[in-house]
């Protein structure tokens, strides 16, 4: 059964709770990824041809959610071996493979991944990035916009989503390419958050930044098919982020209502305490089953299955992580919204996963569409 983890998977996540717990809160962002990588945590889902564990996405979203349980998450494993580590290993070349795959694995190199755009939103049908032809040296040609693009300060290259046009037909098709931090005409400008994380957010241009033909990852063709290999992960690890996110306010308002006492009684005592907190926990619980079932669904094969799996599971984590840390910050009350316990920065951050990568009413449409076969409404 899906949702019946492994010895395997028992002992890794053990093994990463007590890695996250020597690093906690107020972690090092490169020291915890430079352990990790060690341990081989970040490239537990990569081939082991290319240095991996040859693991799957249910490894590496079990990492992630202890990781984020401690209070120590790393946003870019959403990133950089999840989605682009699995669309190289998937669909790259033998080249791409041997360039990209054991540094992701290893942690020495660091991939961003750039889809967003300003005008586009939740349209993926919509990106105006643009890839052409040099007809004289078969170079590629990339021109657009990209926003809320995470960690490109730390990363050597964004697997960017471009736009070509099919000869057959004129119309334009999505496809990925490897673009070097430091091509010419690829610039950023860091995006003034309000959100409080290590990895900082950017806009990107792009203005004709040449590209070799090599640049491109898997065929020209394939279209929405290699996209998706990329987006399913990352709703299944934008679910682990979450889960790992609620587990962690969860335990400090458990340890408070332990702790704290009123009138000759701990507060969690009182059912008006108990039963929220009681709640969120069954809530964290029921998603991380869905996170399952649509990691297995994945490294199973089953696109289509795990595509919808995917979407139910950042959905219903989003919305788990978001009232435990409500719940959380209620329980402990003023001591909610001071820096000791950590937990005010998280009321903002618990949105994320409400609103990133897609928002719960695109996820709603999908479901209502796709599974209940409702009229399409968008």
């Amino acid at each position: 059964m899906a949702h019946i983890e492994s010895e395997e998977q028992k002992a890794l996540r053990s093994a990463v709770a007590a890695l996250g717990k020597r690093h906690g809160r107020d972690f090092d962002r490169e020291a915890l990824w430079s352990e990790a990588a060690k341990l081989g945590y970040l490239g537990v889902n990569l081939p082991e041809a290319y240095g991996g564990g040859g693991g799957g996405i249910a490894e590496l979203s079990i990492v992630l959610e202890e990781l984020g349980a401690a209070g120590c998450p790393l946003l870019m494993m959403v990133v950089s071996p999840a989605i682009c580590g699995t669309v190289i290993a998937r669909f790259g070349t033998e080249d791409q493979k041997r360039t990209w795959l054991p540094g992701l694995a290893d942690g020495t190199r660091t991939m961003a991944f750039g889809i967003t755009e300003p005008d586009a939103g939740s349209n993926s049908h919509r990106i105006t990035t643009t890839a052409r032809r040099d007809p004289d040296t078969g170079d590629w040609l990339l021109t657009g916009r990209k926003v809320f693009i995470s960690g490109v300060d730390i990363a050597d290259a964004t697997l960017v989503v471009g736009r070509t046009e099919d000869a057959r037909t004129g119309n334009l098709k999505p496809c990925l390419f490897i673009v070097p931090r430091d091509a010419p005409g690829f610039t950023r400008r860091q995006i003034d958050m309000e959100l409080q994380a290590a990895e900082k957010q950017f806009e990107l241009t792009l203005d004709d930044v040449r590209l070799p033909a090599d640049a491109l990852v898997g065929d020209e063709d394939a279209g929405l098919l290699q996209l998706f290999a990329g987006l399913n992960p990352e709703r299944v690890m934008t679910a682990a982020f979450a889960i790992g996110m609620g587990r962690y306010a969860l335990a400090q308002a458990i340890t408070y209502a332990r702790d704290r006492t009123v009138w000759k009684t701990p507060i969690g005592a009182h059912q008006a305490i108990a039963h929220p907190l009681a709640q969120a926990h069954i809530d964290l619980e029921l998603a991380r089953l869905m996170m399952q079932k649509a990691a297995h669904l994945y490294d199973a094969g089953d696109d289509v299955g795990a595509g919808e799996a995917a979407n139910m599971a950042k959905y219903a984590a989003g919305e788990a992580c978001v009232r435990a840390v409500d719940q959380a910050v209620h329980t402990l009350g003023g001591n909610g919204l001071t820096r000791e316990f950590g937990l005010a920065s998280l009321i903002t951050a618990a949105r994320v996963a409400r609103i990133a990568p897609v928002s719960r009413e695109m996820i709603l449409n999908y479901v209502s569409h796709q599974t209940l076969g409702l009229p399409k409404s968008y």
